[in-house]
């Protein structure tokens, strides 16, 4: 990891700080700040942008590198943990005598398989000709939910999706779940919004690629049949839900039996598709996502012609294993889904696309690995005082809450008494033992691997829950709360700094990973999380009195996110990103109070000319340091539920009062907001 030599503030800096900063102690000898100083921009008021301010030497003088679509706390920390995880899997691939089927063989022959061009050179599209005939081979349309279910298993994507979770209202048990999905571009809009120049525009180049892949493949008929699937799946995202109607867990929770289902389509045997996705009889219901789409799903098939239904297939096929297939393939792929998408000037080097690979095949193996040389038991001690402290923090906020009316608190409390914090890695290590991975086979070896984690999110139904399951791995630069099992999860990887300085004074830990906790305990009570109760079941525990006022408090939030705007003409949707807004600023106002209480009424000490509560809010604010190519940033305010990075510091920070006191920030200044105009929640 890469470390940074603290500098000392100016005087002016200090000057502008020295009224909040009275009547604290000095800091002990060899005592550090974790606040990177060296990158505070002097002719950026803390006052009007403290986002600019904080990480502003650092935005001027940072370039995007070539392969990236952004740069920032959380990339720059994943390069790092890959630098490791890459030491790990080419120790694993040299390591002699490794016995055959162990972790070690299959990571290290899954390196190599990937890393051998010369092979993939010579068989250019050959790995896919059997799913390509298999296509080819379609007689009519009753075969599609059997091809559907086939191609589901190895991975490609297809219109919906059948799949395993728990019961969102009876979540002591395993449901089967279909959702939509298929398409190629990230989002409706970038097939509807022809209004929008950039949007027509990438849809005519996604037309071209199509064009393009098919073509390599050795389609004659390449431009003809990619206007057809470009078509067929504008069809499909007009039938589709949008993000934010996506995000509703009780509209998408539609209960119902297979006959059920069978009336929403008519013309498509869901008995076949479901037998052949290997749920069979197992399932006495379903429950539907989408229903509307599944209903205009069956409409857009019924009317497409077979050819183009084929050819749309074969496409998709194309399009998730290209990465694995011949040079010509490759780069295509990364022509559209690189350059045009996303503005990333140049490919990932191959180790990193491999390892990457690697570890979405194996990825609790290596996990284990990860942690045994890279997460010392001491971090993970230390972390589980700070959760204990901020869920404390949130125990005590929600009684003194003055919008929510007691028999809601009782609940809210109930709720926070059954959070299950999951630190570090598993208890319980995945087995990759019936997972087959050979040396000479890359995309045999993907899609077994597809395979494998398909079959093994099927075989949960009928079983009992399985709680000691992470959706992430331990070397993953993340975190997450899971509302069915009320857990929230902190791999190892981002115990490290600016996230989790085991050298630092608390303050900048408290604003950092303590905010990140605060952050995911508030999702079990942001907009969606809310709906849930302490057992993870969908259940309205609010009076109408504190639901309305709770909305009334989430509306204001949704405006000020809309009027953010990281490229002209694109605002964040402050619908679609309520969810992490609320965690943004519900975490960082819990994790204040949680290092006011492990100051134990002592004062924080002054380190660089800071106070405690400086370092708190600059340790959160160089969590988000980041900087995105617009092409990038406009992909993200379509499809992703999190803001912005500089509106994540800015946007949460001007509702907070302490911030307010601890930087001197008044009326006249840009991130002033009137009391009355700011939100606080829990």
């Amino acid at each position: 990891m890469k470390r940074y030599l603290l500098s000392t503030l100016t005087l002016s800096m200090m000057a502008a700080f020295a009224g909040a900063a009275d009547n604290v102690h000095s800091a002990a000898a060899g005592t550090t700040s974790g606040i990177e100083t060296q990158y505070i921009d002097q002719g950026v008021r803390v006052q009007d942008d403290f986002f600019g301010h904080l990480n502003g030497k650092w935005l001027q003088t940072t370039e995007i590198p070539s392969d990236r679509t952004s740069w920032g706390t959380f990339i720059a920390l994943r390069d790092s943990t890959q630098g490791q995880i890459r030491g790990i899997v080419e120790a694993d691939q040299k390591k002699p005598g490794k016995k055959a089927g162990s972790d070690e063989q299959k990571i290290g022959d899954l390196y190599t398989s990937f890393m051998d061009e010369k092979k993939l050179e010579t068989l250019a599209v050959k790995p896919l000709a059997g799913e390509l005939n298999r296509i080819r081979a379609l007689k009519d349309k009753k075969g599609v939910p059997a091809l559907v279910a086939h191609l589901s298993q190895i991975g490609v994507s297809v219109p919906y999706g059948i799949g395993v979770a728990q019961d969102a209202k009876e979540s002591t048990k395993y449901a089967t779940y279909i959702r939509q999905g298929g398409l190629g571009l990230p989002d409706r809009d970038y097939y509807l919004k022809m209004d929008d120049k950039r949007m027509a525009g990438i849809k005519a180049k996604y037309e071209q690629h199509v064009t393009n892949m098919l073509a390599l493949s050795g389609d004659k008929d390449a431009a003809a049949r990619a206007k057809a699937i470009v078509a067929f799946e504008t069809e499909l995202a007009q039938v589709q839900w949008n993000r934010v109607d996506l995000r509703d867990p009780n509209k998408s929770y539609n209960k119902m039996s297979v006959d059920e289902l069978s009336k929403l389509t008519p013309d498509y045997d869901w008995k076949a598709a479901l037998g052949a996705a290997g749920i069979g009889n197992k399932a006495d219901y379903v429950i539907v996502g989408q229903p509307s789409y599944i209903t205009g799903f069956n409409q857009v098939l019924a009317k497409t012609d077979l050819e183009t239904v084929k050819s749309y297939f074969q496409w998709q096929v194309l399009r998730e294993f290209s990465p694995f297939l011949s040079k010509a393939f490759v780069d295509e792929r990364f022509d559209f889904y690189g350059k045009t998408l996303s503005g990333v000037k140049e490919m990932e080097p191959r180790w990193k696309r491999g390892v990457s690979t690697v570890e979405g095949a194996l990825g609790e193996a290596l996990g284990r690995e990860y942690t045994a040389q890279y997460f010392p038991p001491e971090r993970k001690a230390r972390m589980e005082e700070l959760v204990k402290n901020v869920l404390a923090a949130y125990k005590e906020s929600i009684d003194k809450l003055d919008w929510m009316g007691p028999e809601t608190k009782k609940e809210a409390q109930a709720k926070l008494a059954k959070f299950n914090p999951k630190i570090g890695y598993p208890n319980k290590w995945r087995d990759y033992s019936k997972l087959a991975i050979k040396k000479d086979d890359l995309i045999g070896n993907v899609m077994r691997t597809a395979t494998f984690s398909y079959n093994r999110n099927i075989s949960k139904l009928g079983k009992p829950i399985d709680r000691e399951e992470w959706g992430m791995t331990p070397q993953t630069i993340n975190a997450y709360y899971n509302s069915r099992l009320n857990e929230i999860v902190f791999p190892a990887a981002i115990l490290q700094p600016p996230f989790f300085n085991a050298a630092a004074d608390d303050a900048v830990n408290y604003g950092a990973i303590g905010a990140v906790i605060g952050h995911e305990i508030g999702h079990g009570f942001d907009d969606k999380g809310s709906q849930s109760d302490g057992d993870g079941n969908l259940r309205n525990w609010w009076t109408k009195e504190d639901e309305a006022r709770f909305k009334a408090k989430t509306d204001m939030l949704v405006k000020q996110y809309d009027a953010f705007e990281p490229v002209p003409g694109y605002h964040v949707n402050g619908a679609l990103t309520l969810g992490e807004n609320i965690g943004d600023n519900s975490g960082l106002a819990i994790a204040y109070k949680a290092y006011k209480i492990s100051l134990h009424g002592q004062p924080a000490p002054v380190i660089d000319g800071l106070s405690g509560d400086q370092r708190f809010f600059m340790g959160f604010g160089q969590v988000w340091r980041s900087k995105m190519r617009d092409e990038a940033a406009i992909n993200q305010v379509k499809t992703d539920p999190h803001s912005p990075g500089q509106f994540r510091a800015n946007g949460t920070l001007r509702n907070q009062a302490a911030f307010y006191e601890a930087f001197g920030v008044k009326e006249g200044d840009k991130m002033y907001l009137k009391p009355e105009e700011r939100v606080t929640i829990w």
